[in-house]
């Protein structure tokens, strides 16, 4: 009988970059819960020494997935010296995100899964979601504003709400498609809103 092989561990730089790679990976395919600290190890081919000096805790590990996150998924608005995208392109490009590859089932939006596997509302990482969701909403709100529609906050928050019931529905029917769909939707409403302060962008 051939003697399991012991895993390989990779030494040297990138240990934090490596174990945050594996936890986006293992955390997109299964979820949080499903998900442990020695599989993660494995994966980013860190030892367990080294996985908990990085990340003293999988609540600190699940902080610093989210947070590399943010930037990503949140609204963005221009960059200087970068063309100025339409008023309507801003509002609709959430729409076009592309959710990370996995081979596991779709799973939507991260932060609201978060919030599904994490749901004491006063736990950290719930607490992080909940802030993501405000902001993307609030970035939402600061673009209409921008474009001079008569009232921001509605539909800075029709849009948050648009995308999350999307990323929602995938989840359960394992299909991105349904953020493609809520776009079409989100043209109908900015077209609306936008209607009413001049013709609508192209």
């Amino acid at each position: 009988m051939t003697e399991p092989q012991p895993v390989r561990r990779r030494r040297g730089r990138g240990a934090r970059e490596r174990i945050l790679k594996a936890a986006t990976e293992l955390f997109t395919a299964q979820g949080i819960n499903a998900t442990g600290m020695d599989q993660l190890s494995t994966v980013a081919e860190v030892s367990k020494r080294t996985l908990y000096t990085h990340f003293p805790s999988k609540d600190e590990l699940v902080r610093a997935y989210l947070q590399s996150l943010v930037d990503a998924l949140l609204p963005v608005p221009p960059s200087p010296g970068q063309p100025t995208p339409s008023p309507r392109e801003q509002l609709l490009a959430v729409f076009d995100w592309k959710p990370q590859e996995t081979t596991g089932p779709f799973r939507g939006c991260p932060f609201l899964n978060v919030s599904v596997e994490v749901p004491d509302p006063v736990h950290s990482a719930h607490e992080l979601a909940a802030a993501y969701k405000r902001e993307f909403a609030r970035r939402l709100t600061d673009a209409a504003r921008q474009a001079g529609v008569a009232d921001p906050e509605t539909l800075g928050e029709q849009l948050a709400l648009l995308f999350d019931g999307a990323a929602a529905r995938g989840t359960a029917l394992n299909s991105s498609h349904t953020v493609a769909c809520a776009r079409s939707i989100a043209e109908s409403l900015v077209d609306a809103a936008l209607a009413d302060v001049g013709p609508a962008s192209p």
